[in-house]
């Protein structure tokens, strides 16, 4: 009786091409170094999903639930590795968005202040020949009122 028990689970076991599937992530989990590539990729849940089991349900194989929905209970140390993998994966992704974002940023503010200061040099520049120009004019109007009430006079 315990034989057929064993016969039965076994016969429940995902077949080669259903294990070939998900192969790529076990394979990472096994050997536990990553390539940059590999840390970049995020994998799909949706294709690790294992066949039914021959009692027509999931007796916590590796893959998934029957339907593909997220199993709510039981989840296997496979299951937790994997998102905590893609959990880690987009992390680095949104760190390194963010980091171009920021450079991005500072370049944008650095033109401008160049154009900041390369104006403020021509208003500068502006302001001081307005005033000696208002300066002399002040002058030769002062002359020419001083002139005028001499000849009055």
């Amino acid at each position: 009786m315990q034989e057929q028990a064993t016969s039965s689970i076994a016969g429940s076991l995902p077949s080669s091409s259903e294990r070939s599937s998900s192969s790529a992530f076990h394979v990472e989990v096994k050997e536990g170094v990553e390539s940059d590539d590999e840390l970049r990729r995020v994998p799909e849940m949706g294709g690790e999903v294992a066949g039914p089991t021959a009692s027509g349900r999931d007796g916590g194989s590796v893959g998934g639930p029957i339907h593909g929905g997220p199993r709510k209970r039981g989840r296997t140390p496979a299951d937790k590795e994997h998102k905590r993998l893609k959990r880690l994966l987009r992390n680095r992704v949104s760190a390194q968005q963010a980091r171009e974002r920021k450079k991005a940023y500072m370049t944008d503010l650095e033109v401008r202040v160049k154009e900041l200061e390369t104006n403020n040099a021509e208003l500068e520049e502006r302001l001081s020949t307005l005033q000696n120009e208002n300066q002399m004019l002040r002058q030769i109007l002062k002359n020419t009122t001083a002139g005028s009430q001499e000849k009055r006079k």
